[in-house]
């Protein structure tokens, strides 16, 4: 595939980004940490305060957006679809970020593809974009080939995925991730009530996460629902006065016995 991008684009790929948020933030600063790149320009409906001294080109005007090779399209899922239909360009390749929208939101005028970076992005914490797992998409080969190329600048984890299996990749990622991280909000606020440290629990948590990295989760599972143990599962639910929690322990144990053959 490399031999390809040499024969297709063998000079630095121009690249604007469109959206600041905790998406556009992370890509512009990889992007400008490639060679490879040549970041045009950085567009977003308000100037953020970074902007203020910063050389790079940055527009609050979309009419003034220049072109490039492929426009990045780095805003909240809901606005993807109008927000194309608003860009001053023709025949360009326009791309975005989202693990659920599907690539043919993007408005016809321009050629559609998908630069989707697999992971969880918060303001002011940085992450190691070397390691990312970014997903492409594209209409036709040779856009593919640009998108693949521009991934392999900033990831060395680059696949090749298209709507319907980064919707599969998004749905099990909110699990992984969004559905995951309330557990732990969940965790804390019950030793937080007996006046006991998070802390206490993060050795736990670390080895729980390093465990599937070399393991099928299914095959490293523990607990009382695994067990069956009903006398400690009724004592859990005894001391849970939340009801909203009580019905999530309610729903995860259930599950649980179920995958592993036992009922409640």
């Amino acid at each position: 595939m490399k031999s390809l991008w040499v024969v297709y684009f063998s000079s630095m790929i121009k690249v604007v980004v469109l959206g600041f948020g905790n998406v556009g933030k992370h890509l512009v600063d990889a992007f400008l940490e490639s060679d490879e790149i040549d970041l045009v320009q950085v567009y977003n409906r308000s100037r953020p305060k970074q902007f203020s001294t910063t050389p790079l080109e940055f527009t609050t005007d979309i009419s003034e957006i220049k072109k490039a090779d492929i426009h990045i399209v780095a805003i909240p899922d809901d606005d993807i679809a109008s927000f194309s239909e608003e860009i001053p360009l023709e025949n360009s390749l326009v791309v975005h970020t989202s693990g659920s929208v599907p690539m043919q939101e993007l408005n016809t005028k321009n050629r559609q593809g998908v630069f989707y970076p697999l992971q969880t992005f918060t303001a002011n914490r940085s992450v190691e974009f070397k390691e990312i797992p970014i997903c492409v998409e594209a209409q036709n080969k040779e856009d593919l080939i640009v998108l693949l190329k521009l991934a392999s600048a900033v990831s060395n984890n680059v696949q090749e995925i298209n709507s319907e299996e980064r919707r599969s990749l998004h749905l099990a990622a909110v699990f992984i991730n969004n559905f995951v991280n309330h557990l732990y909000h969940i965790s804390e606020e019950i030793v937080n009530q007996t006046n006991l440290n998070f802390n206490l629990l993060k050795p736990l948590l670390l080895e729980t996460a390093s465990k599937v990295i070399n393991n099928s989760p299914k095959d490293v599972q523990t607990g009382p629902a695994k067990r069956n143990d009903q006398e400690t599962i009724k004592k859990h639910l005894a001391l849970l006065e939340n009801k909203k929690y009580r019905k999530i322990y309610k729903a995860i144990t259930k599950s649980i016995t179920a995958t592993y053959g036992k009922e409640l």
